[in-house]
């Protein structure tokens, strides 16, 4: 919205300053700070509005320490961070952009689903919430919706990169060790249509996914969709589960998610930019810069939540909060064409999803072996997800937060530096 404002008064009238509004940088920042303020001045208002109208957690019977303190608290929180989100991208990103479309109804699409989820809990008194075959019905939708937008729309490109005689340039570090001319390589004047992504740690680090049908023969890329679709729809649906899975103590998934959204932002930017993207020896993709002022917002409204949602708890954001942010770190990673990083930088949603599938299977495996007595008192985990192990075992909920955030800002290092360790 005001982007096309001072583009309006930058244009016609001149308008001192209106110009700095066409900076990614600048309006990202405005997008930041004012999720920020959103969260930290508004959340307070919406706290106290959920707790007039009691709609308090229902906490299950776990045997964990300081659990039954938690009986009452302010859900639905992730009210807040959808707001934060939200409002702040349609005041300072261009809308028309079709990944920044793409993002917003995902987030309102995801949020929907756990806002019901939560309103059933809440009001309805049922500790299941919405069955899970509804909720995945739900991710498959957004899934498709996404897989197909990103295949079939026109926007939705990359440009290849060369050099000046057509083949493929040297990055500046090569160059300099090899002492050849620095002429700065060019992208190609046309854009192409691609399902190409980026595979890590490797040198030509492209990949096809119809590399995956080329049994097809000429039809490969005629029916490309038809593997590139379902690919999208498990990751936004394993993401999604994963943050859903994570928010299981008080700022796990908020501080978690907003380590995981600064990484992707940087991701955005230099994939957005033609010198950063060049000089890294990256995929240019037009347009996905413009992600960087969404990101923003995401980052702020998470960090702003842990204003609340730190220990101890005052809101939880339920599922309406943590189903929004896992599928939009899975759609944004998915439209940098970075979703085969995922499980390096959202390394901590891979071990607890983990955690309960392993329990699971481990339980099961135990039972039909020994019986029902031996699989109960020898479990794979004291419980799960892996962070009530860590509760079991006697550890505070804030110091295996903090050990989760270090992990996770380990792994978004890793994550940053695996554009040149190739």
């Amino acid at each position: 919205m005001f982007y096309y404002l001072f583009h309006y008064l930058d244009q016609h009238f001149n308008f001192p300053g209106a110009g700095v509004f066409q900076y990614i940088s600048f309006r990202a920042a405005l997008a930041l700070m004012s999720s920020l303020i959103i969260t930290m001045l508004f959340g307070k208002r919406i706290i106290s509005y959920i707790q007039k109208k009691q709609i308090g957690e229902t906490i299950r019977e776990l045997g964990l320490e300081g659990q039954t303190a938690k009986a009452g608290t302010p859900t639905m929180g992730g009210l807040i961070i959808l707001a934060a989100i939200i409002i702040p991208t349609l005041l300072f990103a261009k809308v028309h952009n079709i990944y920044i479309v793409l993002m917003l109804i995902s987030t309102v699409w995801l949020g929907s689903i756990g806002f019901i989820d939560d309103y059933i809990k809440v009001f309805k008194k049922n500790k299941e919430g919405l069955q899970g075959k509804f909720k995945i019905v739900g991710q498959i939708g957004i899934g498709l919706l996404v897989g197909a937008v990103f295949y079939f729309h026109p926007d939705v490109v990359i440009k290849e990169r060369v050099s000046s005689s057509g083949q493929a340039a040297y990055s500046f570090d090569s160059a300099i060790s090899s002492n050849k001319d620095l002429t700065m390589p060019k992208y190609a004047a046309t854009q192409i249509k691609t399902i190409k992504t980026t595979i890590p740690f490797l040198k030509n680090n492209e990949f096809d996914y119809t590399s995956l049908i080329s049994f097809m023969g000429e039809k490969t890329q005629q029916y490309g969709w038809l593997i590139f679709i379902p690919i999208v729809i498990l990751i936004v649906t394993a993401v999604s589960n994963g943050a859903n899975i994570t928010d299981g103590i008080d700022g796990l998934a908020a501080g978690t998610s907003a380590i995981i959204g600064a990484t992707l932002g940087i991701l955005a930017y230099v994939s957005g930019n033609t010198i950063f993207a060049d000089y890294l020896n990256i995929m240019y993709i037009p347009n996905t810069g413009e992600l960087v002022v969404f990101m923003a917002a995401f980052v702020g409204a998470c960090v702003g939540f842990l204003w609340y949602n730190a220990y101890p708890a005052q809101v939880f954001m339920g599922d309406t909060g943590s189903l929004a942010i896992g599928g939009i770190i899975a759609v944004f990673a998915i439209a940098i064409r970075k979703e085969l990083l995922i499980p390096i930088l959202c390394g901590v949603f891979v071990v607890e999803n983990l955690s309960v599938i392993l329990q699971v299977y481990y339980f099961k495996y135990q039972k039909r072996k020994h019986g029902i007595e031996f699989a109960k008192a020898n479990r794979l985990f004291k419980m799960a997800p892996l962070h009530h192990h860590y509760q079991k075992l006697g550890f505070h909920e804030s110091k295996i937060v903090m050990r989760f955030f270090i992990i996770g800002i380990m792994l978004a290092a890793l994550t940053i530096v695996t554009l040149k360790l190739r």
